[in-house]
């Protein structure tokens, strides 16, 4: 196996100098203008992209002097429960800094206490049945909903997730809102493909092999993402170091800016999160999925070793303003 110290391309990157192993096997990538006209690009109709701010950028929700907090969406995180809470904090303060006007942890009761430790800006609203988890996410407020951080395995996630795909408002699902559908993938696509709003799926490599079973391993990741995408009638973000971010029309990107140090616990949490507070904000839901990758690898290089997932959160800020700054 040949390990590259430069490798120069023409015209456009491929995807194998974006996915791994190829993307640390070619160095330092070069792309070299050759002379091919851009409108090549739209007769060649591309629906691969490498994932940087130029996908999305324009799309990023913006701050008026005029707007009020009910303007800026509403993100309902739905709680764990008492001895797992802080995967949906996690998510929650995600969607926050990400400028969700407001957000609230739907709670069982009885983690309530727990959670109201923790959280100040962030709301907190008991939700003891699937009937109340209706009524929050039906409200005129409710903009987008996150289920799933340590929400617990089994049918009572997966009755909450199917109310959360009959309502009105996208949707994202993550961690235990996958793996309790491992043993009925089928259910939950249906669900998903009569949904009136987007949903996007997060999946690890684990929870992707566990829901999508009948896609062959040996293919690459961009492959089947694409496939899922299309069997799932979602959004679906399939997390590692070559992130990739797929849609049903067949629209693909590939993230490469993510450090190693997002390999801890909590980090895909506040990811949702990220994804959630953008499509509360009514980003168009491929960019916020997108976005949401990029600015979190962005927020972990930001800090370097030692990062937590607490700390994503914290900053998003500096991140976000320098992104600004470049507009």
């Amino acid at each position: 196996m040949v390990h590259a110290h430069a490798t120069i391309t023409f015209f456009r990157k491929r995807p194998a100098h974006l996915l791994l192993p190829g993307r640390e096997l070619c160095g330092h990538v070069s792309v070299t203008d050759i002379g091919i006209e851009q409108s090549v690009l739209r007769q060649l109709d591309v629906r691969t992209f490498e994932n940087t701010p130029s996908l999305w950028r324009q799309f990023l929700p913006q701050i008026a002097v005029d707007r009020h907090k009910y303007e800026r969406g509403h993100t309902v995180v739905f709680s764990g429960p008492p001895h797992a809470t802080g995967a949906a904090r996690l998510s929650a303060k995600g969607a926050l800094r990400i400028g969700s006007g407001l957000v609230t942890v739907a709670s069982p009761p009885e983690s309530v206490p727990a959670n109201a430790a923790h959280l100040t800006a962030v709301m907190i609203r008991p939700t003891a049945t699937v009937d109340e988890a209706i009524e929050l996410l039906n409200h005129d407020r409710t903009t987008a909903t996150v289920i799933g951080p340590a929400h617990g395995v089994g049918d009572r996630t997966r009755r909450y997730v199917l109310a959360a795909l009959s309502s009105d408002v996208p949707t994202v699902l993550d961690a235990d809102a996958l793996t309790s559908f491992e043993s009925c993938p089928d259910e939950l696509f249906s669900a998903i493909t009569s949904a009136q709003q987007s949903v996007v799926l997060t999946p690890h490599d684990g929870e992707f092999r566990r829901l999508f079973e009948s896609i062959p391993s040996r293919a690459d990741r961009l492959t089947r993402c694409r496939l899922a995408s299309q069997k799932s009638g979602a959004i679906v973000v399939l997390k590692g170091p070559d992130t990739v971010i797929s849609m049903p029309d067949g629209r693909a990107a590939i993230n490469c800016n993510a450090p190693p140090t997002l390999a801890t616990a909590g980090s895909g949490d506040v990811l949702a999160g990220y994804i959630g507070g953008l499509l509360a904000q009514k980003m168009q839901p491929f960019e916020a999925a997108c976005a949401a990758v990029w600015l979190h690898g962005e927020c972990a290089n930001q800090f370097g070793h030692g990062l937590i997932a607490e700390d994503l959160p914290s900053l998003l800020p500096k991140v976000l303003d320098q992104l600004h700054r470049c507009d």
